[in-house]
């Protein structure tokens, strides 16, 4: 591995490649402008997101009442365009090259900045100075205290001092404005599911979230490093990933792959994934796996797919996994197992110790995985909601530090992506909310009581990393080892960790 390392630098092998151009998303700007609400006021009107329950549980076959083939005929034009669209997207990602129309790394931008005070920040329209964050955290205990008089009173202040397209403070209170107002009218839920982007909106998100800064670029260079190496030597790899998505992280360890001296092993992916609304639930993961297929062919990779579409992944069976013996299996999940639900949602057993439990059978070796790191797991809601204004607070001011403020990409990112798990957090209970965060230290005992043991980071893996993350990027991201853990964040404030395990 150390030889690799050494022909292969993070920035030639990840950043300034295969990487780069894997988050080459140039479409989809002007059907963002779509999703984006004129008024600053969350619009509530529940019928004009046609959202029906079979669509939020994902059953097979939606139609409406009034014109079901009407409504299936459309569907499956737009489900064929977004197909071949963000095909021919990840198409061009392997032969983009450096100098032309590689993403660029836009953390090092300095004159972003709004220069504003975490606390206080003036409105908009006035010369009045107000603590947004204990308005907010004020509105919430007045909602949970089912004041809602009160609570209607300060979201309507915290709405005249803020904006999705202000500072990093404004636009942190006017998402979490949208939060408690969707709580207080009990339409969370069905806004969380309404406000799904479409393909290209979650192109377009990629691509601004994985240029603002180094997080994911890091952790995805890290997971197929350590895999690389525990491969180094076997004629079969099987990675098995839990919430493959749009499979983004797998180009280029294929490339890398095909580059292995005595030549590639054959690939195995087994991608699991959720389902998909409406009449087409196994879509995405399908359509993922065509798209790795093309890029084995093109690296001569041999290739395998298996694709697994299930709402409940701790009911998957290790079956349906299809090991073969002597194959070398690695496991990997980015960022996805906190969208498990736990112990607080459904008592003893708990989903996330079940789908570890099932990882601990298959006895991989290795698990590499990324995590959010937060408390804001709390059942109690405005011990939550503070919680997630911290957390948020970062990811704000990050974003404000690091993209334009009226960049479309970048508002975008926010409404639908960091909106939109605000929106979960705090409109919604129980096992509707997704967003389930644990830090670190959590998921290190959860993982170490599955029956796993911390796997070693190679010297020469971290130096690079923390090179990478110090060389060009803004010096207030936060990188540092943590034993096993490669920890991520923002201005001291921990914001994801990754780590890599073996069967005890």
């Amino acid at each position: 591995m150390d030889a690799f390392l050494s022909a292969n630098s993070v920035s030639k092998v990840f950043f300034n490649d295969d990487a780069e151009a894997i988050l080459q998303f140039k479409r989809g700007v002007d059907d963002a402008n779509r999703f984006l609400h004129a008024n600053k006021h969350l619009v509530i009107n529940l019928d004009n997101y046609l959202v029906s329950p079979d669509l939020y549980n994902g059953k097979k076959h939606y139609h409406s009442d009034k014109s079901g083939s009407e409504e299936e005929s459309r569907s499956k034009h737009c489900a064929v365009y977004e197909d071949i669209e963000l095909s021919e997207v990840f198409d061009k990602v392997l032969l983009c090259s450096d100098d032309n129309d590689c993403l660029p790394r836009v953390g090092t931008q300095q004159n972003t900045r709004s220069g504003h005070k975490r606390h206080l920040k003036k409105g908009r329209d006035s010369g009045e100075v107000v603590d947004l964050e204990s308005l907010l955290v004020s509105c919430a205990q007045s909602v949970a205290d089912a004041d809602y008089r009160a609570a209607k009173d300060k979201l309507q202040k915290i709405r005249q001092h803020s904006s999705p397209t202000g500072d990093a403070n404004q636009r942190l209170a006017n998402y979490f404005a949208d939060g408690l107002e969707a709580r207080l009218a009990g339409s969370g839920t069905q806004l969380y599911v309404a406000l799904t982007p479409n393909n290209t909106i979650i192109a377009e998100m990629l691509k601004s979230y994985m240029s603002s800064w180094p997080w994911m670029r890091l952790s995805i260079f890290f997971a197929n490093r350590m895999i690389y190496e525990v491969a180094s030597n076997g004629a079969s790899l099987h990675v098995i990933d839990f919430g493959i998505l749009y499979g983004i992280q797998w180009p280029t360890l294929i490339r890398d792959l095909s580059q292995r001296p005595g030549g590639p092993p054959k690939l195995r992916i087994t991608g699991i994934e959720l389902p998909q609304p409406g009449f087409r639930p196994s879509q995405m993961v399908d359509e993922t796996g065509r798209r790795l297929a093309k890029y084995c062919e093109h690296f001569n990779v041999p290739f395998e797919y298996n694709a697994i579409t299930k709402m409940n992944w701790e009911r998957i069976k290790i079956d349906e996994l299809k090991l073969v013996s002597g194959e070398v299996v690695a496991v990997n999940s980015l960022v996805r197992f906190h969208h498990l639900l736990d112990e607080t949602a459904v008592g003893a057993d708990s989903p996330r110790d079940a789908v570890l439990k099932l990882i601990r059978e298959v006895n991989p070796h290795i698990y590499a995985q990324t995590v959010c790191s937060g408390p804001q797991n709390s059942p109690f809601f405005v011990t939550r909601f503070r919680e997630a204004l911290l957390f948020y607070t970062a990811i704000f001011d990050l974003l404000d530090a690091t993209l334009p403020r009226h960049d479309n990409q970048r508002l975008n990112l926010e409404k639908e992506f960091v909106g939109r798990e605000i929106m979960n957090i705090v409109a919604c209970e129980g096992k509707e909310r997704l967003q389930r965060t644990e830090t670190c230290k959590q998921w290190q005992s959860r993982i170490m009581r599955a029956g796993f043991k911390p796997m070693a980071v190679n010297p020469r893996l971290a130096k690079k990393l923390r090179y990478e993350a110090r060389e060009g990027y803004d010096k207030d991201f936060l990188f540092l080892e943590d034993g096993n853990w490669i920890i991520q964040g923002w201005k001291g404030r921990i914001i994801g960790g990754s780590s890599c395990w073996v069967a005890a």
